[in-house]
């Protein structure tokens, strides 16, 4: 199963509707082509989505909250029910008198494009779906991008109307759809681990891998029996150092090297499943030169075979120079509410520096305000002042 786009209107931290497109929205070359995965195809045409999706924008803009919105979005899909997901704090200033609508396109396994309709509302501080439908169509009726996303006509095949006395009421109906399918979206979201850093393995730790981020280290190893773990590290010329907590690696291995091990581990996984890692702040305890390591696995197909995507946030404008292409891009603003807006409807030219531009300030609300740089300005040499 793969996420197409998504549409959820009536968030109360949003400006407007947040639209999050996961198929490429510029023209693909033969030569872009090699950097992307063909998500699905109807025989004649093949549409293409970007390996790498990534959110860019100053502190408090709303980059977290979006990734919070697209795994609850992935784990909707997956009927988990909604009051027990971690991240639906998205919707904690959703009240009795709105609602929030997800509108979420998808391919399935089963060779068609799907349209989810859900309505949420809160009654009584807990998370309830009032009303949820299922649009299933043919690839055979998919032409072109227009088409594809275009459901008029399209007959309802489930209800929530029809199945609503065999459902919870915080479960979608997806749960009928993934059980006759036998497929769910295969996903990892590290937002736990944004300001945490604590190794979390359950495995041997491969050596090529601890090498790449401590090549003093000899080999990582984990080892269970019925009642304690056991974490055996070695570093080379050195005996072997045994602990019974993960927490205690912190000791011994830099923060990098931590986070290393930890998203890049998740990052095989979703080579091999063809799924999506959602990583906040992924510059966080990295050089420049591993985030770029990382963003070229995904967009390798040697590497990334079945199609995996990495979504993740940053501050960091000079990693979007590592994409050649502008739909990759969303920059996220705060200005009465948080927008995402995709780069290439900013720029039409993917030849132009697009650090600069984020820097310069010509994409507007990517550089802090210039009233409030003086305001801070003056209040630290007021500071000074007074010490005198």
């Amino acid at each position: 199963m793969k996420i197409l786009k998504m549409v959820v209107s009536g968030l109360p931290l949003f400006q407007e509707k947040c639209e999050i497109d996961f198929l490429a929205l510029q023209r693909v070359t033969s030569d872009n082509a090699e950097k992307m995965s063909c998500a699905f195809s109807n025989g004649a045409k093949g549409f293409y989505q970007n390996n790498v999706i990534s959110f860019i924008g100053i502190n408090a803009s709303g980059k977290t909250t979006i990734l919070k919105l697209i795994t609850f979005v992935c784990r909707l899909l997956n009927n988990e029910p909604i009051n027990s997901i971690d991240c639906a704090e998205i919707l904690d200033d959703l009240t009795s008198n709105n609602q929030v609508v997800f509108d979420t396109y998808f391919y399935a396994d089963n060779e068609t494009v799907n349209l989810l309709h859900t309505v949420i509302v809160r009654d009584n501080e807990k998370l309830i779906i009032t009303n949820e439908t299922l649009k299933s169509k043919p690839l055979s009726k998919v032409q072109t991008r227009k088409t594809l996303f275009d459901f008029t006509g399209v007959e309802i095949c489930l209800s929530r109307s029809i199945n609503a006395d065999f459902l919870l009421d915080d479960v979608s109906i997806m749960v009928a759809f993934n059980k006759k399918n036998n497929k769910q979206i295969n996903f990892t979201d590290m937002l736990r681990y944004t300001n945490i850093n604590q190794l979390s393995i359950s495995e041997d730790c491969p050596l090529e891998l601890i090498t790449f981020f401590d090549p003093s280290v000899e080999h990582l190893k984990v080892s269970k029996n019925s009642k304690d773990t056991d974490i055996c590290l070695k570093f080379k010329g050195k005996n072997e150092i045994v602990l019974n907590q993960f927490s205690e690696l912190n000791r011994y291995l830099s923060s990098g090297t931590i986070k290393g091990i930890n998203t890049f581990l998740n990052a095989i996984k979703t080579f091999q499943n063809g799924g999506y890692l959602i990583v906040d702040e992924l510059e966080n305890h990295f050089n420049q030169e591993i985030v770029s390591t990382l963003m070229r696995f995904y967009m390798d197909k040697k590497v990334n075979p079945n199609g995996a995507v990495l979504i993740f946030s940053t501050h960091y404008s000079e990693l979007l120079d590592e994409f050649e292409r502008n739909d990759n891009v969303y920059i996220v603003r705060n200005r009465n509410g948080i927008s995402a807006e995709n780069l290439s409807t900013i720029l039409k030219r993917n030849d132009i520096k697009k650090s600069e531009a984020y820097q310069s300030g010509f994409l507007e609300g990517t550089v802090p305000m210039y009233d409030a740089y003086m305001d801070l300005k003056e209040s630290l040499i007021g500071t000074h002042k007074e010490e005198k």
